[in-house]
């Protein structure tokens, strides 16, 4: 595990104690989880740019499938 060391207005800090308190964790709880929520939406942001780039130039046969899991499939 890694030590982090923040600088942090002190109203910042006391919204932060305030919190932690509140959810009864300690600030390097609430930190822990908020860093962990960051890094999760971070990771699923690139998961999906890496599909929308697989997909470029696929609009038609995207919207084909879309149309046929709606069940609309006029291929018929």
């Amino acid at each position: 595990m890694t030590s982090l060391t923040l600088t942090l207005p002190d109203d910042t800090d006391r919204r932060l104690d305030e919190i932690a308190q509140g959810r009864g964790k300690s600030i390097d709880a609430l930190c822990d989880a908020m860093a962990s929520q960051l890094v999760a939406e971070a990771d699923a942001e690139a998961q999906f740019r890496a599909r929308a780039q697989r997909g470029q130039g696929q609009n038609a046969r995207g919207l084909e499938l879309l149309e046929k899991a709606l069940g609309n499939d006029h291929s018929h």
